[in-house]
Protein backbone atom coordinates (compact mmCIF):
# COMPACT_ATOMS: atom_id res chain seq x y z
CA UNK A 1 0.00 0.00 0.00
CA UNK A 2 1.23 3.47 -1.00
CA UNK A 3 0.99 6.60 1.36
CA UNK A 4 1.22 9.71 0.79
CA UNK A 5 0.12 12.46 3.44
CA UNK A 6 0.49 15.84 3.35
CA UNK A 7 3.77 16.80 4.76
CA UNK A 8 5.23 13.55 4.84
CA UNK A 9 7.38 11.70 3.26
CA UNK A 10 5.73 8.97 1.49
CA UNK A 11 6.01 5.62 2.20
CA UNK A 12 4.84 1.67 1.09
CA UNK A 13 3.42 -0.20 3.79
CA UNK A 14 3.94 -3.80 3.63
CA UNK A 15 0.23 -5.59 4.88
CA UNK A 16 -0.44 -9.62 5.47
CA UNK A 17 -3.79 -10.65 5.29
CA UNK A 18 -5.60 -13.79 6.27
CA UNK A 19 -9.21 -14.58 7.61
CA UNK A 20 -12.55 -13.38 6.40
CA UNK A 21 -15.10 -10.34 7.27
CA UNK A 22 -14.82 -7.26 8.65
CA UNK A 23 -11.16 -5.86 8.55
CA UNK A 24 -9.04 -5.57 11.52
CA UNK A 25 -5.47 -4.14 11.61
CA UNK A 26 -2.78 -4.92 13.74
CA UNK A 27 -0.31 -2.66 14.71
CA UNK A 28 3.56 -4.33 15.50
CA UNK A 29 5.33 -2.55 19.22
CA UNK A 30 9.15 -1.20 18.58
CA UNK A 31 11.32 -2.80 16.94
CA UNK A 32 9.33 -5.43 15.84
CA UNK A 33 6.98 -6.40 12.41
CA UNK A 34 4.01 -8.25 11.17
CA UNK A 35 5.73 -11.62 13.20
CA UNK A 36 4.48 -11.09 16.48
CA UNK A 37 0.71 -11.95 15.07
CA UNK A 38 1.27 -14.83 12.97
CA UNK A 39 0.18 -17.26 15.59
CA UNK A 40 -2.81 -15.04 15.75
CA UNK A 41 -3.28 -14.75 12.28
CA UNK A 42 -3.20 -18.81 12.11
CA UNK A 43 -6.26 -19.03 14.89
CA UNK A 44 -9.69 -18.48 15.70
CA UNK A 45 -9.64 -14.29 14.90
CA UNK A 46 -9.70 -15.21 11.50
CA UNK A 47 -12.74 -16.79 11.35
CA UNK A 48 -14.46 -13.41 12.43
CA UNK A 49 -12.47 -11.00 10.80
CA UNK A 50 -10.15 -10.33 7.53
CA UNK A 51 -6.97 -9.78 9.86
CA UNK A 52 -4.43 -7.35 8.33
CA UNK A 53 -0.68 -7.12 10.15
CA UNK A 54 1.10 -4.23 9.16
CA UNK A 55 4.52 -4.14 8.56
CA UNK A 56 5.22 0.04 9.82
CA UNK A 57 7.20 2.11 7.89
CA UNK A 58 10.79 1.31 8.17
CA UNK A 59 9.96 -2.43 9.53
CA UNK A 60 9.81 -6.29 8.25
CA UNK A 61 8.93 -5.71 4.89
CA UNK A 62 7.92 -2.25 4.78
CA UNK A 63 11.18 0.02 3.48
CA UNK A 64 12.72 2.84 5.51
CA UNK A 65 11.15 5.97 3.87
CA UNK A 66 14.49 8.27 5.09
CA UNK A 67 12.96 9.65 7.82
CA UNK A 68 14.69 11.17 10.91
CA UNK A 69 11.76 10.75 13.38
CA UNK A 70 8.94 7.83 12.57
CA UNK A 71 6.18 10.06 15.18
CA UNK A 72 2.88 7.88 16.08
CA UNK A 73 0.96 10.64 13.98
CA UNK A 74 2.77 9.47 10.95
CA UNK A 75 2.55 6.01 11.52
CA UNK A 76 -1.62 6.25 12.05
CA UNK A 77 -1.15 8.47 8.85
CA UNK A 78 -0.16 5.43 7.30
CA UNK A 79 -2.48 2.45 9.26
CA UNK A 80 -5.46 5.66 7.65
CA UNK A 81 -4.37 5.17 4.43
CA UNK A 82 -4.28 1.40 4.63
CA UNK A 83 -7.52 1.29 5.89
CA UNK A 84 -8.81 3.54 3.31
CA UNK A 85 -6.62 1.29 0.41
CA UNK A 86 -8.21 -2.20 1.54
CA UNK A 87 -12.00 -0.59 1.53
CA UNK A 88 -13.43 -1.80 4.51
CA UNK A 89 -14.02 1.14 6.95
CA UNK A 90 -14.21 1.61 10.23
CA UNK A 91 -11.25 -1.09 11.01
CA UNK A 92 -11.12 -2.71 14.59
CA UNK A 93 -7.96 -1.84 15.40
CA UNK A 94 -5.46 -3.63 17.56
CA UNK A 95 -1.76 -2.16 18.80
CA UNK A 96 0.78 -3.50 20.81
CA UNK A 97 2.80 -1.24 23.13
CA UNK A 98 4.48 1.31 20.07
CA UNK A 99 1.80 -0.05 18.62
CA UNK A 100 -0.89 1.08 20.97
CA UNK A 101 0.88 4.57 21.00
CA UNK A 102 -0.12 4.73 16.90
CA UNK A 103 -4.00 3.39 17.85
CA UNK A 104 -4.27 6.12 19.98
CA UNK A 105 -2.59 8.55 17.52
CA UNK A 106 -5.17 6.81 14.66
CA UNK A 107 -8.28 7.38 17.26
CA UNK A 108 -7.66 10.97 17.46
CA UNK A 109 -6.62 11.71 13.87
CA UNK A 110 -8.96 9.53 12.24
CA UNK A 111 -11.60 8.52 14.46
CA UNK A 112 -13.96 7.44 11.66
CA UNK A 113 -11.71 4.75 10.34
CA UNK A 114 -11.71 2.87 14.16
CA UNK A 115 -14.87 0.28 14.85
CA UNK A 116 -12.91 -0.79 18.08
CA UNK A 117 -9.98 -0.90 19.80
CA UNK A 118 -7.82 -3.18 21.36
CA UNK A 119 -5.23 -2.03 23.70
CA UNK A 120 -2.60 -4.40 24.56
CA UNK A 121 0.97 -4.19 26.80
CA UNK A 122 0.90 -0.22 26.18
CA UNK A 123 0.78 3.21 28.21
CA UNK A 124 -1.32 6.03 27.87
CA UNK A 125 1.26 8.22 29.39
CA UNK A 126 4.60 10.19 27.73
CA UNK A 127 7.73 9.01 28.18
CA UNK A 128 9.49 10.15 31.53
CA UNK A 129 12.72 12.13 31.87
CA UNK A 130 14.36 9.25 33.01
CA UNK A 131 12.93 7.28 29.62
CA UNK A 132 13.54 9.61 27.65
CA UNK A 133 17.07 9.99 28.76
CA UNK A 134 17.31 5.85 27.92
CA UNK A 135 15.83 6.10 24.71
CA UNK A 136 18.98 8.23 23.82
CA UNK A 137 20.98 6.02 25.07
CA UNK A 138 19.61 2.87 23.24
CA UNK A 139 19.86 4.69 20.07
CA UNK A 140 23.04 5.71 20.15
CA UNK A 141 23.25 1.69 20.67
CA UNK A 142 21.20 0.94 17.77
CA UNK A 143 23.56 3.30 15.73
CA UNK A 144 26.66 1.81 16.61
CA UNK A 145 26.56 -1.51 17.72
CA UNK A 146 23.35 -2.61 15.46
CA UNK A 147 20.16 -4.63 16.27
CA UNK A 148 21.94 -7.37 17.99
CA UNK A 149 23.01 -5.20 20.85
CA UNK A 150 19.14 -3.65 20.73
CA UNK A 151 17.77 -7.56 21.40
CA UNK A 152 20.30 -7.87 23.95
CA UNK A 153 19.02 -5.14 25.97
CA UNK A 154 15.51 -5.65 25.47
CA UNK A 155 14.73 -9.45 25.44
CA UNK A 156 14.56 -10.14 29.05
CA UNK A 157 11.99 -7.40 29.28
CA UNK A 158 9.68 -8.53 26.21
CA UNK A 159 9.29 -12.40 27.52
CA UNK A 160 8.60 -14.28 30.83
CA UNK A 161 11.05 -16.02 32.14
CA UNK A 162 11.40 -19.66 31.01
CA UNK A 163 9.46 -18.77 27.60
CA UNK A 164 9.16 -20.88 24.93
CA UNK A 165 12.68 -20.85 22.99
CA UNK A 166 10.92 -20.33 19.77
CA UNK A 167 9.63 -17.17 20.75
CA UNK A 168 12.71 -15.66 22.13
CA UNK A 169 14.21 -17.17 18.91
CA UNK A 170 11.64 -14.96 16.24
CA UNK A 171 11.63 -11.87 18.60
CA UNK A 172 15.27 -11.45 18.37
CA UNK A 173 15.52 -12.55 14.77
CA UNK A 174 12.66 -9.84 14.37
CA UNK A 175 14.84 -7.21 15.90
CA UNK A 176 17.80 -8.05 14.37
CA UNK A 177 15.98 -7.60 11.07
CA UNK A 178 15.23 -4.04 11.64
CA UNK A 179 17.60 -0.90 9.94
CA UNK A 180 18.99 1.05 13.00
CA UNK A 181 18.16 3.72 11.14
CA UNK A 182 14.57 2.99 11.78
CA UNK A 183 15.45 1.79 15.18
CA UNK A 184 17.12 5.41 15.65
CA UNK A 185 13.61 7.40 14.15
CA UNK A 186 11.58 4.90 16.42
CA UNK A 187 13.51 6.28 19.25
CA UNK A 188 12.96 9.81 18.64
CA UNK A 189 9.23 9.36 18.24
CA UNK A 190 8.59 7.33 21.06
CA UNK A 191 10.10 9.78 23.34
CA UNK A 192 8.93 12.68 22.02
CA UNK A 193 4.88 11.05 21.85
CA UNK A 194 2.04 12.70 23.76
CA UNK A 195 0.36 11.84 27.22
CA UNK A 196 -2.71 10.53 26.20
CA UNK A 197 -4.32 9.66 29.74
CA UNK A 198 -6.69 12.98 29.64
CA UNK A 199 -7.87 11.48 25.96
CA UNK A 200 -8.83 8.11 27.44
CA UNK A 201 -12.38 9.36 28.52
CA UNK A 202 -13.76 10.79 25.21
CA UNK A 203 -13.44 7.08 23.44
CA UNK A 204 -16.38 6.40 22.52
CA UNK A 205 -15.56 2.86 20.65
CA UNK A 206 -15.70 -0.19 21.79
CA UNK A 207 -12.32 -0.99 23.84
CA UNK A 208 -10.74 -4.00 25.17
CA UNK A 209 -7.48 -3.52 27.54
CA UNK A 210 -5.10 -6.76 27.54
CA UNK A 211 -2.23 -7.11 29.86
CA UNK A 212 0.58 -9.54 30.33
CA UNK A 213 0.64 -10.55 34.02
CA UNK A 214 4.27 -10.50 33.95
CA UNK A 215 4.74 -7.07 31.79
CA UNK A 216 7.37 -5.18 33.46
CA UNK A 217 7.01 -2.49 30.84
CA UNK A 218 3.31 -2.52 31.16
CA UNK A 219 2.38 -3.87 34.32
CA UNK A 220 -1.60 -5.35 34.81
CA UNK A 221 -2.27 -2.36 36.92
CA UNK A 222 -0.82 0.39 34.57
CA UNK A 223 -3.05 -1.58 31.91
CA UNK A 224 -5.91 -1.27 34.14
CA UNK A 225 -6.20 2.30 35.13
CA UNK A 226 -6.32 2.79 31.66
CA UNK A 227 -9.28 0.44 30.75
CA UNK A 228 -10.87 2.10 34.11
CA UNK A 229 -10.31 5.29 32.34
CA UNK A 230 -12.29 4.26 29.06
CA UNK A 231 -15.88 4.43 29.43
CA UNK A 232 -17.65 0.94 29.50
CA UNK A 233 -14.18 -0.90 28.17
CA UNK A 234 -13.50 -4.49 29.13
CA UNK A 235 -9.72 -5.70 30.55
CA UNK A 236 -8.19 -9.11 30.39
CA UNK A 237 -4.82 -10.18 31.68
CA UNK A 238 -2.93 -13.29 29.65
CA UNK A 239 -1.66 -15.16 32.56
CA UNK A 240 2.14 -16.23 32.28
CA UNK A 241 3.21 -13.85 29.58
CA UNK A 242 5.06 -10.50 29.39
CA UNK A 243 5.38 -7.96 27.51
CA UNK A 244 4.32 -9.61 24.15
CA UNK A 245 1.07 -11.39 25.22
CA UNK A 246 0.20 -12.11 21.41
CA UNK A 247 2.82 -14.01 20.67
CA UNK A 248 3.71 -16.18 24.18
CA UNK A 249 0.05 -16.82 24.55
CA UNK A 250 -1.96 -16.39 21.11
CA UNK A 251 -4.71 -18.67 21.89
CA UNK A 252 -5.79 -16.96 25.12
CA UNK A 253 -4.48 -13.46 23.88
CA UNK A 254 -7.32 -14.06 20.78
CA UNK A 255 -10.01 -15.21 23.67
CA UNK A 256 -9.91 -12.42 24.76
CA UNK A 257 -10.13 -10.28 21.64
CA UNK A 258 -13.35 -12.53 20.59
CA UNK A 259 -14.75 -11.23 23.84
CA UNK A 260 -15.24 -7.51 22.08
CA UNK A 261 -15.82 -9.06 18.35
CA UNK A 262 -19.11 -10.67 19.29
Amino acid sequence: VATAAAGQRPARIAVHLRGRGPLAVMIHGFPLDHRLWLDVLHGELAERRTLCAIDLRGHGHSPWAGDAVHTMERFADDVAAVIRALGDEPADVCGLSMGGYVAFALHERHRERVRSLVLTNTKASADSAAQRSGRVQMAETAAERGGRAVADAMLPKLLAAGSDPLHRATTRAMIEAQSPAAIVADLRGLAQRKDRRGELATCARPTMVIAGERDPISPPGEMQAIADAIPNARFEVIAGTAHLSPLENAAAWSSAVAKLWT
